[in-house]
């Protein structure tokens, strides 16, 4: 039986500081670790805190060609302003995510769109906003099933530095959980 072809572009989106495009790398290495082909990308503004800050990643069990993505299956915002300008670039079957304890004015659009106060869920519930980015990158992996969850947790384990890896191993089993009670609820 042959596999179903797919490609997945997604953007994670916020400001510098956020830890958006480490977020990216680990999402490039589960990708890896499933044996799955990827391509990660990134910019940030001139400023490494507070500036715009993206990164791209483009998961595929095919072969593709251009290896930036623009014409987003999910995007993941954690600032008002990512959500304003990327999320034309939404494809209208797509995922929108995004961290409504900061994005206050969602789009109207025909995407699937989730909302959760990523930021201060992390705050909150770990002490910290240091792991949003990871909080959201596991909401954002159970909600689209890119790459599987061990993958994830062991790039998330092994990209952590020692005083860092139980926090953010707790972030992402909030994401997690967070992402299938909006399963659960939306009977998907």
């Amino acid at each position: 039986m042959k596999t179903k072809k797919f490609k997945k572009e997604i953007r994670l989106s916020g400001s510098g500081g956020q830890g958006l495009i480490t977020a990216g790398i680990i999402l490039a290495r589960a990708a890896v670790i499933d044996k799955i082909n990827v391509t990660q990308t990134q910019s940030y503004g001139p400023e490494s805190r507070g500036g715009a800050s993206r990164a791209d990643v483009i998961i595929s069990n095919d072969e593709f060609y251009y290896p930036e993505a623009v014409n987003f299956d999910v995007l993941l915002a954690l600032t008002q302003e990512a959500c304003d300008k990327f999320a034309v670039d939404l494809k209208d079957e797509g995922i929108l995510i995004i961290d409504n304890s900061i994005v206050k004015n969602t789009p109207k659009m025909e995407s699937e769109i989730y909302e959760h106060p990523f930021t201060e869920i992390a705050r909150k519930k770990l002490g910290s906003e240091l792991p949003t980015n990871i909080l959201s990158l596991g909401f954002l992996v159970k909600i689209t099933g890119v790459v599987s969850e061990h993958s994830l947790k062991t790039a998330v384990g092994n990209s952590m530095k020692p005083q860092f890896k139980d926090m953010n191993m707790k972030a992402l089993k909030l994401g997690i959980k967070l992402a299938e009670v909006d399963i659960k609820n939306n009977g998907a």
